[in-house]
Parts: C-alpha cells; structure tokens; sequence
C-alpha cells in the first residue's frame, strides 16, 4: 500500500482513515475559526521560485549544522504530542525514523513515551526536548534535568501557550487521552485524574509568565534554549535579549490564537532581524520540498514539520515516517536541482518572490 503513497498528501488521506476520530480532531484541527489553521498552508503559494538554469551538480549536499552537529538535512520532526495515539510505538518509532534519517528529532512535553524511553531507543542520537514552564515550577526544573541526564542536546521552550488555544473541535467532542494511555512525563501529576486540554490549562499552564522566566531557564540549564512559538520581531528581538540561543518560528500550527500570521509571512522579518544573533527554526504547514525550499529562502536553518509524523505514523508505524522524511527529501533534493542550488547555502532570499512583487499598473 505504502507504495502508493508518494506524497504528504497521500499520507494525510490514508492516516484520515485509521486514526480514531478522538485523536484525529486533536491532531488537526486548528484555534476557533481555524483562519491561521489554513493559512499556514495556503501561504506558501503565494511565493514563487525563481530558478537559475545551467547551475546545477550532478549531486546535491543538504547538511547543515546546528549547535555543533551535522544533519543529513534541514528537515527535521518538530515535538508533536500524544503519538501512542496514532501508533501503539509513538515516540519512540518517529526518534528512531529521524535518526535512521540522521536528522532532528524534538520530543514533546505531552508525549505518551518517556524522555528516558526514546534516549534509550535511539543512544548517541541528538534530539531536543520541547517544554513548558508549569505552575509547578519543580516539574518543569526537573524535566529539564531528566533531559540534561538523558543526552538532549537542546531545549526548545514553547512561550505562545500560557493556555491551550480555543479549540472548538476538542470542545465538542470532549477530548480526553484514552485511557490506556498515559502522559509520560506527568503522570504523577495527575493521580488517576482523566487527561483532558482543560485539566492542562487550569492545572499545569502558567498563565502569568514573562520574559524574565526564560531569563531563568537559561541560567538554569547547560543545555541550548530555543524560544518556540516567536511570530513578531519585537519578540524575537526580546527572546535574544533574554540569552536564547534560538528563535523557533511557530504558531503552534494554528492552534493557539486565530488570526494570527502564517508562519511563512512571519519568517522573513523575523530572519533578517536575528540572523547575526542567533539561528531560526521553522514550522507551520508544510507538506512538500517546495515549501522546505521557500522557507529556507527566507531564513530558516532548519524546517521541521509536526502532522505529517503522525500520519506517516499512523500508516506504518517507523517505516512509515521514515517514508515521509525520505518524500521531503527528494522532493527538495528535486527543488534544488531545478532551481540551480547545489547546497544549502545557495537557497537565498533571490530565490523566491511574493506573487505581490509581480503585479505592475
């Protein structure tokens, strides 16, 4: 069957068939009228490529380097929560997919398998956990030490969420992690108590955050913090103030506030005003090499992306994001070689125009 699957697309339509419909409203349904939801899609199209002719290499070099390690790619798997609902291997097969892949794996806060559980599954393998800063202080400072003991190389601090966004799909069909399942980092937490977005925002989230709480994670930690979910300059330029060693262009795919910029509209400014400070990871909405391309153009480092794990995963378990990391790989090794660009370096922001930038009086 996997054969026939040759695009993100056709992953998403036959994971739409096996994922319970409990867990599929989680996964892909975006903030109240789900506008940045589908934005962050559609905006890619309004870029174009411009390809320069008779530059291209028989092969092809798409490493990069972040934080002193090499990647086969700029393609990685952004934290995505609760994967045991997709496939009973959750985490633990999409790690073991990016490392087979040599690329980044980020683990989520919310995952049904341990930080300890994927370390274990993929030793020596760099891999960044994602967090949160809870009411509990002292869940989040030891997660942070679980992580530093575990071999994670990076932390990846979500700052858009000090609630969980206004899900109305969620609502309606009162989403709660079935009960097989379990929150791996939380458990204790919760003491028996069933799993549901609105048990995480009026007991765990910290509404009351601020700048200097990131100052405070930074000093203390050893590992790299990267701030994950910055949509504005003025943000991004006070997370830098802050000592973050990243900037992680997010809107928490369209599930935090609506109405908001895609993530593709928000990078350029973003880029440009922390490109000599610091590197810029990006997600949102993308489903082929075409948008990896564009948003390397205009700015990224490194993209990575959340949905399509999990309908990969869905489908074939590990074999099954393994196929969709390797699709985005050759649809973008396919991109460079069309449009001129032998290495990763070559991708600039010549390389793409607005469809705005074309229109004449």
């Amino acid at each position: 069957m996997t054969s026939t699957l040759v695009s993100i697309l056709d992953y998403e339509e036959e994971a739409r068939k096996i994922v319970p419909r409990n867990a599929l409203n989680y996964y892909q349904r975006g903030a109240t009228d789900e506008v940045t939801l589908g934005l962050n899609r559609k905006s890619f199209n309004n870029i174009r490529i411009l390809p320069r002719v008779l530059q291209s290499h028989s092969k092809r070099d798409m490493t990069v380097k972040l934080f002193g390690q090499q990647y086969s790619m700029p393609i990685g798997i952004s934290p995505t929560a609760m994967q045991r609902m997709a496939h009973p291997d959750g985490e633990v097969a999409s790690a073991k997919a990016a490392a087979s892949r040599n690329t980044l794996f980020a683990l989520s806060t919310l995952s049904t398998s341990s930080l300890e559980e994927v370390s274990e599954a993929t030793p020596k393998v760099p891999k960044w956990f994602q967090l949160y800063i809870f009411k509990d202080r002292k869940i989040t400072e030891k997660l942070v030490r679980r992580a530093e003991k575990a071999g994670y190389q990076a932390i990846a601090l979500t700052v858009d969420a000090p609630t969980l966004g206004l899900r109305r799909a969620s609502l309606r069909e009162h989403f709660s992690l079935p009960p097989h399942l379990k929150l791996a980092h939380l458990e204790s937490s919760f003491n028996g108590t069933r799993i549901t977005e609105q048990y995480i925002n009026e007991e765990l989230l910290d509404q009351n955050l601020s700048w200097s709480d990131v100052k405070r994670l930074v000093k203390f930690t050893k590992l790299p913090v990267i701030a994950k979910g910055i949509l504005t300059k003025a943000d991004a330029m006070a997370a830098v103030e802050a000592g973050v060693h990243g900037i992680w262009v997010s809107n928490h795919g369209g599930r935090q506030l609506d109405s908001v910029p895609s993530t593709i509209e928000a990078l350029p400014e973003i880029a440009a005003a922390v490109r000599d400070s610091t590197i810029v990871i990006f997600d949102g909405g993308v489903t082929a090499g075409t948008d990896v391309f564009k948003a390397l153009a205009l700015g990224a480092d490194m993209v990575m992306f959340g949905k399509p794990t999990l309908w990969g995963l869905a489908v074939d378990g590990q074999q099954g994001v393994e196929n969709v990391l390797d699709i985005l790989r050759k649809e973008l090794d396919f991109v460079m070689l069309l449009a001129g660009c032998n290495t990763i370096a070559d991708i600039t922001k010549d390389r793409v125009k607005h469809e705005k930038e074309f229109e004449t009086l």
